[in-house]
């Protein structure tokens, strides 16, 4: 609420300190001793009816102004409903726990698309890799709406793969493989979408077969699951990739988020 404010003051050089996870009286009077001293004000969203007055009770005895985003309405809905609330802080975080995890792994993803920041590749649950066109992208995504973290290395020939590549656990790596009519067809419309001429080495059968066999070098090396997605729908790569991660990690200590099955440890 107060980001939203602010935006409306462009430079306005104000900054937020965000603090989590108050839950003693004397956090909340240090909070307050701090803003006294930096000549700040409060915003709080206190569940706890208890530390929720005694954070306005607090800054009104040390003069700090202290606004209570969540008093009024828990009040208002406590004498309208009738019932006790639970008084349990970050329990919205916790119920709404698989949608933040989507988030965050979409935000992942976006960030680690098309070979970026290789050196986090360590980080990925899955990796995608194949040559341009083969569908890394669309399909990363779609698996990041899941809640997994995915990261995609593009194979260009001439131009070495990052060495990360090779020191991740190959379990989770998947080669895209795809047939040289289908590759070109995609990149034929790719040059299209963009106005560009057409006949291109990039689009040449003999380029295309020599990149997809120095593709298949790369994941012969590397060890890497090879998935065909000739023609193949992105929910149905997806779903092999899926039934592939369970079986393989159905016993290995960790607990893996899917959209069809849920392993515990």
């Amino acid at each position: 609420m107060v980001q939203s404010l602010l935006i409306q003051y462009p430079n306005h050089n104000i900054p937020v300190v965000i603090v989590p996870d108050i839950g003693t009286v004397e956090e909340i009077e240090k909070i307050i001793l701090k803003a006294k001293a930096d000549g700040g004000l409060i915003t709080h969203t206190m569940v706890n009816p208890e530390l929720r007055d005694k954070f306005n009770e607090l800054g009104t005895f040390y003069q700090v102004k202290v606004i209570d985003f969540m008093g009024e309405l828990a009040e208002y809905i406590d004498q309208h409903l009738d019932i006790e609330p639970l008084k349990h802080p970050g329990l919205y975080r916790e119920i709404n726990a698989e949608y933040f995890d989507r988030i965050e792994a979409i935000e992942f993803t976006l960030n680690h698309d098309d070979g970026l920041k290789p050196e986090r590749l360590h980080q990925a649950e899955i990796i995608l890799t194949g040559v341009s066109r083969s569908g890394k992208t669309p399909l990363s995504v779609y698996l990041a709406m899941y809640g997994w973290k995915v990261a995609n290395v593009p194979i260009v020939k001439g131009i070495p793969v990052p060495k990360e590549l090779f020191e991740v656990d190959p379990n989770r790596v998947f080669g895209l493989n795809i047939s040289v009519p289908n590759l070109i067809v995609h990149r034929i419309k790719r040059m299209q979408s963009f106005n560009m001429p057409t006949e291109t080495e990039y689009t040449s059968e003999q380029y295309v077969r020599e990149e997809i066999r120095n593709a298949f070098f790369v994941f012969q090396r590397g060890k890497f699951k090879v998935l065909n997605v000739t023609n193949k729908p992105i929910e149905s790569t997806a779903n092999e990739i899926l039934h592939i991660m369970t079986e393989r990690y159905e016993y290995g200590g960790r607990k893996l988020k899917s959209p069809y099955r849920e392993i515990e440890k």
